[in-house]
């Protein structure tokens, strides 16, 4: 597999905000622009909470674009107060924001004042006439001249009319810069890890890149507190209600070590009370996130224990193949931390047997408290997955292992287990070679990766063990 060239950081590219009122299309048009779907669309307003980041390419200039929430008048102390603030902050670091209006719904009062107030931030801005499909459409968004904010620009996003006008003005009026490096005129999805390949690919054959660690667990168990608390910054809305995210955002984060793709997440609930299409959408963006991800930190309510759709997402984490870190979040209001600490672990014990010596972190992320104990672990964590243990100590360890407890009799017949080899790390996959080792007995299986783990310091990792048979030239005439 061809090695990609490194990816840019994109820490100084000029940022593109899509703003409007709820409903007009904005998160469509992202998707449009960005290439792929990325961000939720469904009818319902106010579907996008959260601003949503994504690089791509426009006329050979690459750009950070923010699709964010819609901009409704409301108290600051609301969850829709909270919506505005983060829209009002994305706009205030933009290099251009787009201003989008519904042309089928006409000029309304609050796009009348939105647009004085975007008019008052000394922004650029480029009016979008969306949802103005064929000439009728074309004439509708004529109307915009009214707003002050110069030509209006009659798009469709839905079916991707005037698009292409749209990129053209979009790189006009950018800062000047020089044009992006861009390999091929290779997209953002070219980037992309396709982990289909890359979970039988060797780790060496990867893109070299940013960390890319998710957050998941049960809603309102501090998942976007905690994201906010290691960027420094309220990046993400958050409140008492449960359930306020609703789409995977990622977001760039630097330690002392280098990058970290950081992906906030929607709760997952229990399937049996996922019954709404949009609540099943984020769901569904969550487990893509999970599965894109290298390592995923399940972060637990430490107040209310191990629940068994914690129990149910760890399990999830490790039929991934992605190594987990559990945080203990709000541990500044667990009374007895000793007994939570231990019910916490023996319950993680009995029901992880497979991710034994998963590490785990405690902290607040309200507060603070500890959150800077989580990335060092995050980092030792991704070092475990990614080992390799040389093959000379690896068979050692294997004939000790058959010394101290013979293969089991299978049919009347001892099985003939010859040697091991590590096939990939990430996470560590183990083949094991042998007469009829396909007929191993799972318990033996288990001696043999608990074994693993102890000897060659694999906590918490899923470790993989594949068996491989041997035919025997001698089997078949034997009477």
């Amino acid at each position: 597999m061809a090695k990609l060239p490194s990816v840019p950081t994109g820490d100084d590219l000029p940022v593109v905000v899509i703003a409007g009122r709820p409903n007009v299309g904005k998160s469509t048009l992202f998707n449009r622009l960005v290439g792929r779907r990325q961000a939720l669309v469904a009818d319902t307003p106010g579907v996008t909470r959260d601003r949503k980041e994504a690089e791509t390419v426009m006329r050979g200039r690459r750009v950070r674009l923010v699709d964010t929430a819609g901009l409704e008048e409301a108290a600051a102390d609301t969850l829709y107060g909270r919506m505005r603030a983060s829209s009002e902050s994305a706009v205030a670091q933009a290099d251009l924001v787009l201003f989008c209006i519904d042309t089928r719904a006409g000029i309304t009062p609050a796009d009348e004042h939105f647009a004085a107030w975007l008019r008052r931030q000394g922004r650029p801005v480029l009016l979008i006439a969306n949802k103005a499909e064929g000439r009728q459409g074309a004439a509708a968004a004529m109307e915009a001249f009214a707003l002050g904010l110069g030509t209006p620009l009659a798009i469709s996003a839905e079916h991707g009319e005037g698009l292409s006008d749209l990129m053209g003005e979009i790189a006009d009026r950018l800062p000047p810069q020089a044009p992006a490096l861009v390999a091929g005129g290779m997209a953002d999805a070219a980037f992309e890890d396709d982990d289909a390949e890359a979970g039988e690919a060797d780790e060496d054959d990867r893109p070299v890149g940013p960390l890319r660690l998710a957050i998941v667990g049960r809603p309102n168990a501090g998942k976007s507190t905690l994201l906010n608390r290691l960027l420094g910054e309220e990046r993400m809305i958050t409140g008492p209600e449960p359930g306020l995210t609703r789409d995977s955002v990622t977001v760039l984060l630097h330690d002392e070590h280098g990058p970290i793709q950081l992906v906030d997440t929607a709760g997952l609930r229990r399937r049996g009370r996922i019954e709404e299409s949009l609540e099943k959408m984020s769901v569904s963006a969550t487990i893509e996130a999970l599965k894109m991800a290298e390592v995923v930190v399940l972060t637990l309510d430490a107040t209310l224990g191990v629940h068994e759709q914690d129990l149910q997402i760890a399990r999830l984490i490790e039929r991934e193949g992605r190594c987990c870190v559990l945080a203990l979040n709000k541990w500044d209001a667990v009374e007895d931390r000793i007994a939570t600490r231990q019910a916490i672990s023996d319950r993680i014990e009995t029901s992880l047997a497979q991710m034994r010596g998963i590490p785990v972190v405690s902290f607040s992320a309200l507060t603070g408290a500890g959150v800077n104990k989580l990335l060092p672990v995050v980092r030792r964590a991704h070092a475990t997955w990614n080992k390799r243990v040389p093959t000379g100590a690896l068979n050692r360890w294997f004939e000790a292992m058959l010394e101290r407890h013979s293969p089991p009799l299978v049919s009347g017949r001892r099985l003939k287990l010859r040697y091991m080899t590590q096939a990939k790390a990430r996470p560590p996959t183990f083949i094991l070679f042998g007469t009829r080792a396909e007929q191993l007995p799972e318990d033996y299986q288990r001696y043999l990766v608990n074994g693993l783990r102890e000897t060659f310091d694999l906590p918490g990792t899923p470790i993989r063990l594949l068996l491989r048979g041997t035919k025997n030239p001698y089997a078949e005439g034997q009477g």
